[in-house]
């Protein structure tokens, strides 16, 4: 075995050691700028990628969201369904019904309705234009809702579709109550939180949702 004498160790030239120093130099700087940075990295790296999204992707992104349904009304109430002769009284050939129904109306905004002309990209600012709110749909609860009373005239039999008579007004009544106490509204501006929400998750930090 032989032994390198202790002169033949090379130390690094000077030239390496400046360019090792230059290189920690700009790391340090690097990092203090992202430690200090608002937000730190995940801010940072939002800005780098919000400079990355156009118009078209924008609108891709919230026409994803699709039927978007931001409210459910909820309503419990009695319904009556009567059926009367012109000659006799209810008791002979009448027939009145109770129901007790609960019902829920859903609305929202379908996302998928809206246009590349809807939204307005300028920078960091953006402008979008949403379709407008409407009624997804209207059900009643069976488990829910069920016959409270039903009287029969006694010359007459129990008519089958009285029942489903009643239901059908009983949504239609529901669906009145929920217009009336501004579901559209509320699924308008629920709409409106959600995709801003969603754009300026994306990075922007200036929209406008109409």
């Amino acid at each position: 075995m032989s032994i390198v004498p202790a002169d033949n160790l090379r130390s690094p030239s000077r030239l390496g050691r400046v360019g090792i120093f230059i290189a920690g130099f700009v790391t340090a700087i690097f990092l203090l700028f992202v430690v200090s940075y608002p937000g730190g990295v995940s801010r940072w790296l939002q800005r780098t990628l919000h400079l990355d999204l156009d118009q078209p992707a924008i609108v891709q992104r919230i026409q994803r969201l699709q039927r978007l349904e931001s409210v459910k009304y909820t309503l419990e109430k009695v319904v009556t369904g009567e059926k009367q002769s012109r000659f006799l009284p209810q008791s002979l050939a009448g027939e009145r019904l109770l129901l007790i129904v609960r019902g829920e109306v859903f609305a929202g905004v379908d996302l998928g309705k809206l246009q590349s002309s809807d939204v307005q990209v300028t920078g960091k600012h953006v402008k979008i234009t949403l379709p407008r709110a409407e009624i997804f749909s209207t059900r009643l609860d069976n488990n829910q809702t069920r016959v409270y009373s039903r009287e029969t005239g006694l010359l007459v039999p129990a008519d089958p579709n009285l029942e489903s008579e009643v239901r059908a007004e009983a949504e239609r009544q529901l669906l009145q109550a929920a217009l009336i106490d501004g579901i559209l509204t509320t699924a308008s501006t629920n709409a409106r939180g959600t995709v801003m929400a969603l754009v300026q998750a994306l990075g922007f930090t200036d929209v406008e949702v109409n």
